[in-house]
């Protein structure tokens, strides 16, 4: 029990680090949430502070989510028969913390960067098929909502194909977390996928800071 206290309060201020709103206070002294998109996570840092710094918060991102899961859980609870439970609970946290900073009045990103770092650390191969899908799609279409919730997509379609055609040994909890989290990135994009059907939604530059 004290173990997954632990690991849920560490995870969740991993999460909570406010990456973007740093980047935009150490850049530039303004809040990311109150330009661009108004949404404190990579893809808006590279709208308004260019590519570069947008590329660094995407790393630092991944970092918040792969860290707890794949060290901080395996250091504090160290049982391998049942490690696999207390790094679910580390990922939830921290995904549930950089969506809601505690940092930054509960106001943060929309997950995709921390869940990506989650399932580098549990399920390398279907993250990075999905990476290659959202790169592909983000070049051509330069729209990063449909090249995330596409990315989404593919990693639980990928995930299925894993346990049920091939025979992986995915455990059942952690199928259903690729689940919930794709579920949770696509009601994060809710507006955005509105936008998209209606053809308004904003193409992103990787033209330098502005």
């Amino acid at each position: 029990m004290i173990d997954a206290v632990l690991i849920l309060i560490i995870a969740f201020l991993f999460g909570s680090f406010p990456t973007a709103i740093l980047a935009g206070k150490i850049m530039k002294k303004i809040d990311i949430r109150e330009y661009g998109s108004g949404n404190a996570g990579a893809t808006n840092v590279v709208r308004v502070l260019g590519w570069k710094a947008g590329l660094m918060v995407l790393l630092i991102d991944m970092l918040k989510g792969f860290i707890p899961v794949f060290w901080i859980a395996a250091w504090i609870h160290p049982q391998t028969d049942t490690l696999v439970y207390f790094q679910i609970l580390a990922a939830i946290a921290a995904i549930v913390g950089h969506i809601w900073t505690i940092f930054a009045g509960f106001k943060g990103g929309k997950g995709v960067g921390t869940s990506a770092g989650v399932f580098l650390a549990l399920l390398p191969l279907p993250l990075l098929i999905a990476l290659a899908v959202f790169i592909l799609i983000v070049a051509l279409t330069r729209y990063v909502s449909l090249g995330s919730i596409l990315a989404a997509l593919f990693f639980v379609l990928v995930v299925i194909l894993q346990k049920y055609v091939f025979q992986v040994g995915i455990p059942d909890i952690l199928f259903y977390l690729s689940i919930t989290v794709t579920v949770l990135i696509w009601y994060a994009h809710r507006e955005n996928i509105k936008r998209l059907l209606a053809r308004n939604e904003n193409k992103i530059s990787f033209s330098s800071s502005k």
